[in-house]
């Protein structure tokens, strides 16, 4: 993956804006947790200040992505669409402060730097955005779920004929 780096201030106080798409490929992290590489992401990212004029960035990805169903392990397409306001800190104990004084559970505060690979960022809001346990919302082909839940004895099924009547 390629690195694309700014100054993360600058670029807030500049209210900057950037947007491009990325393929899966090129993200490894992302695509270590699809079923293949295809697909691409699309992105912004909008520099700007809070209220209370603290640096922010808005992140957006959104794109087609394939992940593998954790029910019948078959592939499926799940769209990723997911926005996030990350609110840059000087250091720990200024994020920390940040932090405290807004107060909002809906915005990230990071520690920024002069020398950011907003990559990495985009590629950390596109895994987040993808379900912790991905499954189609109803499977294709469930015949072999079907077998092993007919399959599946109780274990307490041999306790049934120690049973006295």
């Amino acid at each position: 993956m390629s690195a694309f780096v700014i100054d993360a201030f600058e670029f807030c106080r500049s209210n900057g804006h950037r947007e491009g798409a990325t393929p899966v490929a090129e993200m490894p992290r992302l695509a270590a947790d699809c079923a293949d590489a295809s697909g691409e992401i699309a992105w912004t990212i909008d520099g700007g200040q809070t209220p209370q004029a603290y640096p922010a960035m808005t992140l957006a990805v959104r794109g087609d992505v394939n992940l593998v169903c954790q029910r019948c392990m078959k592939p499926f397409g799940y769209h990723i669409d997911s926005s996030t306001m990350l609110v840059l800190g000087k250091d720990d104990a200024d994020a920390d402060g940040i932090e405290e004084v807004l107060d909002d559970e809906s915005v990230d505060v990071i520690v920024g730097s002069h020398a950011c690979d907003i990559m990495q960022l985009l590629e950390d809001e596109a895994l987040l955005a993808l379900p912790q346990s991905p499954k189609h919302e109803v499977c294709p082909d469930t015949k072999l779920l079907d077998s092993l839940k007919s399959e599946k004895v109780s274990p307490f099924a041999a306790l049934k004929s120690l049973k006295s009547e």
